[in-house]
């Protein structure tokens, strides 16, 4: 007679293998949008930029992964309740599956930021915030919003006073709005990219280098981001075999609300200019995905609908608003993106919560919770990027300087050039030779004129001598 194995035998080891490899392929996943948001900012920066993009995308993973097993994981158990305990001390290498799972959306809040910076940040600067980012400010929102001990949960002092936790399932505020708002906080102490912004405080178009590159980037975190709600949901428990009504719940709410940010999105660029703008329809999608990804679990069919719509639709209206009254050039859009759709979403739960999942709860103390969390968690990164950024810029280490934003980051952070087929002869080096930039030759000596776009203003800002005063720049 044969014998029965342990995993034959054992249901709760058989769970554990299925849990574990399961949480692999969701981080897998996420990981994977680090190539979205890799194509995403590159196709909504100018040509001249584009592998400085590249390069933070690179060493935002890189850096902030180390970090955050070195110090972030402590930081993250240490605010949450349970002892400062770094991934390196990790007794079970298994546990190392779960340090993993946090680091992705650790590295996911991260680089949103770059986004917002893009075209004149110094790489140390942004290799410096990415530094403390996973080390102290994102471990500390997580670490206060997902543990039942931290600050907004419910054993925490919000959670507890109000009696009801805070609720984000999959980062909705936690990873997004906090990548979002960090993001319009460094680019408005940065200040804008030359030529910007004109001194009566009216705004100029400059328009990035590829919408394929942007379309497909959207496309690809989209895919990715079914790692981050529907992944976080399918778990196996030996009470509940399979959450089945809660993944199908979730599946269908992440659909669902990206389709309608994108229609929503699409719907107000058409009504405020008569064309649907590619690029507002690409940012909604991935708007109505952020508006949802706090409460996939929780709301209705019907919630889904309203809440990727409304997200989707605020983007052109919150994009104007931060370009045209706070001056402030985020480049590519994070804030209207991650922050104020994120904000959004999360605070929407007692609007669009599902019956089935309310309860006894009241809908007023589950609003508290939800705003609580959302101000304390704005105010916490608002503070703290504010101070790294001001400290680096009091330092002169912000920013490049002017010759160097309009000779592009490729060139001067990086010494090469992405297109140099697209060059002068001989232009594309990087041992200090001539390098073309963006649309006409390096040399300041050599640009003497400028051509002008269909409405008007300057098609390529690099065509203008240095010398010009900013007013005299129209894009």
């Amino acid at each position: 007679m044969l014998e029965l194995t342990a995993l034959q035998t054992d249901t709760q080891t058989l769970i554990d293998a299925i849990n574990m490899t399961w949480v692999l392929i969701v981080t897998f996943l996420i990981f994977f949008m680090h190539a979205g948001f890799a194509m995403l900012e590159a196709g909504q920066v100018r040509s001249k930029n584009v592998s400085n993009q590249l390069t933070k995308n690179l060493l935002t993973w890189s850096i902030g992964v180390t970090v955050f097993f070195l110090i972030g994981a402590g930081v993250d158990s240490l605010v949450g309740g349970g002892g400062f305990s770094p991934a390196f001390g990790y007794e079970a290498p298994a546990d190392w599956v779960g340090w993993l799972y946090g680091a992705v959306f650790a590295m996911t809040a991260a680089t949103i930021v770059s986004g917002a910076v893009a075209g004149r940040a110094k790489l140390r600067a942004y290799v410096g915030y990415t530094f403390l980012l996973a080390a102290v400010i994102y471990p500390v929102v997580s670490g206060m919003a997902w543990y039942d001990a931290g600050l907004l949960g419910i054993d925490g002092a919000v959670g507890s006073a109000i009696g009801v936790a805070f609720d984000d399932f999959a980062g909705g505020t936690v990873v997004h709005a906090m990548g979002g708002i960090a993001g319009l906080t460094a680019a408005w102490v940065l200040g804008p990219r030359i030529g910007r912004f004109n001194d009566d405080g009216s705004a100029n178009v400059i328009p990035g280098h590829s919408m394929t590159f942007a379309v497909l980037g959207t496309l690809m975190l989209a895919f990715g981001w079914y790692g981050f709600n529907v992944g976080t949901s399918a778990i196996f428990s030996p009470e509940n075999a399979f959450l089945a009504d809660q993944l199908g719940r979730v599946a269908m709410t992440t659909t669902i609300a990206m389709a309608c940010g994108a229609m929503g999105a699409g719907a107000v660029a058409w009504a405020k200019t008569g064309k649907v703008d590619t690029l507002y329809v690409a940012n909604g999608l991935l708007a109505g995905l952020v508006g949802i990804t706090a409460i996939p679990h929780a709301t209705s069919w019907g919630g889904a609908f309203v809440v990727g719509g409304v997200c989707g639709a605020q983007l052109p209206v919150v994009f104007s608003f931060v370009e045209k009254r706070l001056n402030i050039d985020d480049v590519c859009a994070v804030f209207p993106v991650h922050g104020s759709a994120g904000v959004i979403g999360t605070l929407m739960l007692p609007l669009v919560v599902a019956p089935s999942y309310l309860g006894s709860t009241s809908r007023v103390d589950m609003f508290l919770a939800q705003f609580a969390g959302v101000a304390i968690i704005a105010t916490w990164t608002v503070v703290t990027t504010g101070l790294i950024w001001g400290a680096f810029r009091a330092l002169g280490q912000a920013r490049v300087s002017r010759t160097h934003e309009q000779e592009g980051l490729d060139v001067s952070e990086h010494g090469v050039e992405t297109y140099p087929e697209f060059g002068d002869e001989g232009a594309a080096v990087a041992d200090g030779g001539t390098v073309r930039t963006d649309g006409g030759l390096a040399n300041e000596e050599s640009q003497t004129s400028s051509e002008l776009r269909s409405d008007g203003g300057l098609f390529d800002e690099d065509f203008v001598p240095a010398e010009r005063d900013m007013d005299e720049r129209s894009d």
